[in-house]
């Protein structure tokens, strides 16, 4: 089995979005842990709309580039467009952020919300 770190973010219908994300995360993770979901700033983004932010620490038996393709098509099934995409509304974006020991988008473990979310991860 893998560790992994997942953070889930939306500014569109957010808490309905996050609610149907972690519904298809159960599918595809085991030993699931989810720190709370806290709404925060836009940061570089065209709208304005607040995101809800939330973390997920799980376990999983596919390979990163499974899990990540996985995460890519519940984007996809939950709504996410090119379009949405290029307008600033993000129905779901889910990114790995540490798989086993390696850390990934290493530039969000510097936000703000990323700081406070990781200490309820600490089991």
């Amino acid at each position: 089995m893998h560790q992994c770190i997942i953070s889930l973010a939306a500014n569109h219908k957010a808490e309905k979005n996050l609610l149907e994300a972690r519904l298809c995360l159960e599918q595809i993770l085991t030993f699931t842990h989810y720190t709370d979901a806290i709404w925060t700033e836009p940061i570089g983004c065209k709208r304005q709309d607040l995101y809800l932010n939330q973390l997920v620490k799980a376990s999983t038996k596919l390979s990163f580039y499974e899990l990540r393709n996985q995460l890519k098509n519940i984007e996809i099934k939950l709504g996410r467009t090119m379009e949405d995409r290029q307008e600033g509304i993000v129905r779901l974006d889910l990114d790995i952020l540490a798989y086993d020991d390696e850390r990934h988008h290493l530039s969000d473990w510097e936000r703000h919300y990323i700081k406070i979310l990781l200490p309820q991860l600490s089991l």
